[in-house]
């Protein structure tokens, strides 16, 4: 199952994405304000005509309408097949803008949890993947790749600012704890920057299903720790807007968590 969804994904990118990328000059915005390209449309078809062949189950997609999402999420809850989670393309924008950063990801969940996950960057050519329990891949090589700093002084960030507290955002842009920081516009490649010790912490301040399904459990894998503003417990929040606060290194991850929590970032109680 796993090697099958590796070469669609693979299969998707090279027929539907590359072929489009500096061709598509713009993109349609949708009720949430994010932006959807005809390649995103064509890759989302392509795998959703494809993914039954390798186990057939209910999909999500993010080009999907809000009421299929929920319909398809709340039916596949007890339902054994379990679902696939797809993102056809995450970033868009920078797909759209000729920005070389952004990733087909899909995920197969059972039981509200991800099981399977591949993420893929087809202009670096790097495919992340995890089964749970089985660790986290990036081209056969196991995650991380690096040794990762436990001093968050040393530390980089990958901090997304949308749909952060005020206070918080504040906080981070003035004095922050950590030694620099970076966003690229695409969660999922966040996710698996993290799981590689590129980044060393990550903050988001609300990520939809799609967003993070397969990152978590790549980053997971990859020996990872993450939970929400306002829940240690990662998967107890909205599934449908959730935050992030993670980190590779266990002694960032605490540092880092206590800090956003008492700067600004506790979440709704």
């Amino acid at each position: 199952m796993l090697d099958a969804s590796v070469a669609l994904v693979r299969e998707v990118a090279q027929r539907e994405i590359i072929p489009r990328f500096l061709r598509v000059s713009h993109g349609q915005r949708k009720d949430d304000g994010s932006l959807c390209s005809e390649a995103d449309l064509a890759a989302q078809q392509f795998l959703l005509g494809r993914l039954s062949e390798i186990h057939a189950c209910p999909i999500i997609g993010e080009e999907m309408s809000q009421t299929a999402q929920r319909a398809r999420w709340q039916d596949a809850s007890s339902d054994e097949r379990g679902l696939w989670c797809i993102d056809p393309i995450d970033g868009t924008t920078n797909f759209i803008n000729g920005l070389p950063c952004f990733a087909v990801s899909i995920a197969w969940m059972r039981g509200r949890r991800t099981r399977l996950a591949v993420t893929y960057n087809p202009i670096t050519d790097e495919m992340f993947y995890a089964r749970e329990g089985n660790g986290a891949y990036v081209n056969g090589r196991r995650l991380p790749l690096r040794q990762v700093t436990g001093d968050i002084r040393r530390a980089v960030g990958g901090v997304d600012f949308k749909r952060i507290p005020k206070l918080l955002a504040d906080q981070i842009a003035v004095n922050p704890p950590f030694f620099s920081q970076r966003n690229f516009g695409s969660s999922t490649l966040d996710w698996c920057n993290l799981a590689a010790g590129r980044l060393d912490l990550y903050l988001h301040g609300g990520q939809m299903l799609w967003d993070y399904a397969a990152g978590s459990l790549i980053l997971a894998e990859a020996g990872g720790q993450m939970c929400t503003l306002a829940h240690d417990e990662y998967a107890a929040d909205d599934v449908w807007r959730r935050p992030v606060i993670a980190a590779l290194h266990p002694a960032v991850f605490a540092t880092w968590r206590d800090w956003v929590r008492q700067h600004g970032g506790q979440g709704d109680s």
